[in-house]
């Protein structure tokens, strides 16, 4: 049992010890310089894996998402996206900052999907009035809604609306590779009607740094450009590439497949503790990746319990309370944790007075 297990989010896993060599032994050159061969093979492999022309490595998924979006949007265009998406609640603002662009947010239903028609109706009239409808956005997974996966008809509903209009469709994909999973279908078909898509491998796939954005080769060309003036620029970065080919890669070593092991673990916890009494707005058949969303009369309490029991969760949106599964977190690990979440819900863990 380790000494601390870590639910706050799968950002904080360790690189594997595979990724650990890859990282070592790795060529490096210039990325500034597009001369690393590493960052080379990673953007190619990743964007080939997605059915896409190009890739550009990034620093995070924000950077990702803000690089798509200078990429795409002019000065005073427009984004529709959902009010919950991650772009919208957890990027600083960097669309109205950095880009000049507006937001029309929608509401997402429990699902993570937006009502296509409301879709069709937040695109924007030829009025001077009115900015100019320049991009829509979908996440996937959803991760406001426990990180529900996004299915591919639903995509390419989206993408018809959006290319009707003459607009491109970006995907935020920081965990796409948990979607395709939980779905059962290859990455690719969740994003084929997507015009750019990023997807983070700091997550789920367990790497130390980084995220890819994949699409044509205009579109990566300005994303490029974006990267440069965000500061995103960067040199001998093969030693992080690396880690991202390893993960990507199939076989025992990548980390794509095994997350069905991190999906189970979180079903376990869901099961495991959605009728400890005090445990309330979990409804365990709505688990179908790696988060976990519940709430608890008194959250700060809660969380400082379980923490000095050796379990860390992190406050979700106003109430709630989350936990995410990862590589290095096992079934003892949740076994044990469905343990403390019992014993603290039930009392028997003494809540910490402030001196």
């Amino acid at each position: 049992m380790p000494e601390l297990i870590d639910l706050r989010s799968d950002t904080v896993t360790q690189p594997s010890p595979a990724m650990r060599q890859a990282m070592a032994a790795a060529r490096v050159g210039d990325d500034v310089f597009v001369d690393d061969p590493t960052v080379i093979e990673l953007e190619a492999t990743a964007a080939a894996l997605l059915d896409k022309e190009a890739g550009l490595f990034v620093a995070s998924g924000t950077m990702g998402n803000l690089v798509s979006l200078v990429a795409h949007v002019p000065r005073g265009g427009e984004i529709i996206a959902d009010a919950n998406s991650h772009t919208v609640l957890d990027e600083q603002a960097g669309h109205a900052v950095i880009v000049g662009a507006s937001v029309r947010q929608l509401r997402s239903g429990a699902d993570g999907t937006m009502d296509p028609a409301a879709v069709r109706d937040a695109f924007r009239s030829d009025d001077i009035h009115e900015p100019v409808t320049s991009l829509v956005i979908l996440e996937n997974t959803h991760a406001s809604s426990m990180g529900q996966p996004l299915d591919a008809a639903y995509t390419a509903a989206i993408a018809a609306i959006a290319h009707e209009h003459g607009v491109p469709l970006h995907i935020d994909g920081a965990r796409l590779f948990n979607a395709a999973v939980a779905l059962g279908v290859p990455a690719r078909e969740l994003v084929s009607t997507a015009d750019s898509v990023t997807f983070c491998l700091s997550k789920g796939l367990a790497c130390p740094v980084g995220s890819v954005v994949v699409g044509s080769p205009d579109f990566i060309a300005r994303a490029r450009r974006a990267r440069k003036l965000v500061g995103g620029g960067m040199r001998q970065v093969g030693v992080l590439a690396a880690a991202g080919l390893v993960a990507l890669r199939a076989g025992p070593d990548g980390m794509i497949d095994r997350l069905a092991e991190d999906h189970e673990h979180a079903r376990m916890l869901a099961e495991g503790i959605a009728s400890v009494p005090g445990i309330s707005d979990l409804d365990p058949t709505r688990v179908r990746t790696d988060f976990v969303i519940f709430r608890v009369p008194d959250r700060v309490a809660f969380l400082d319990a379980i923490e000095r029991e050796g379990v860390l969760m992190v406050p979700w949106g106003n109430h709630a309370v989350r936990a995410v599964t990862h590589y290095g977190v096992g079934k003892a690990d949740i076994a044990h944790t469905i343990d403390v979440v019992a014993r603290v819900m039930r009392g028997a863990v003494p809540v910490a007075v402030a001196s």
